[in-house]
């Protein structure tokens, strides 16, 4: 089965579902509605579209449902991050660091983090 491809707005209902999880669609309405400034409607279209794309699931419990991811935050990251490569850097890492460092977007961190990751690697 490929990945679902799920869009930005998706995606925040998905985040809420990989922190906790299941959570019924009034759980997930407490914790995004507010902070995205988004109605109760379109929270349940959200969740319809995710439902439908299985990239969650509904289980039922009485009167309401229970959502849960089908897909691991770490496989949709992964997913999203190559996708971006292979779109925008021929599929290579070094030029998307290369593009950052030149619009000046890496801080001292950011290059310490790198150091140290390359460090690693070449151990």
């Amino acid at each position: 089965m490929t990945d679902p491809k799920i869009s930005a707005a998706e995606s925040v209902v998905m985040e809420a579902l990989w922190k906790r999880s299941p959570l019924t669609s009034e759980a997930i309405m407490a914790e995004i509605c507010e902070p995205q400034g988004w109605t109760e409607g379109t929270v349940k279209v959200l969740i319809s579209r995710l439902l439908k794309k299985k990239a969650i699931t509904a289980q039922a419990e009485g009167r309401r449902y229970l959502y849960s991811p089908t897909i691991s935050r770490r496989t949709y990251v992964g997913a999203e991050s190559q996708g971006l490569l292979d779109r925008l850097f021929g599929g290579r890492l070094a030029p998307l660091v290369t593009h950052f460092s030149e619009s000046e977007k890496l801080s001292a961190e950011d290059v310490a983090e790198l150091k140290a990751l390359i460090e690693r690697i070449g151990k």
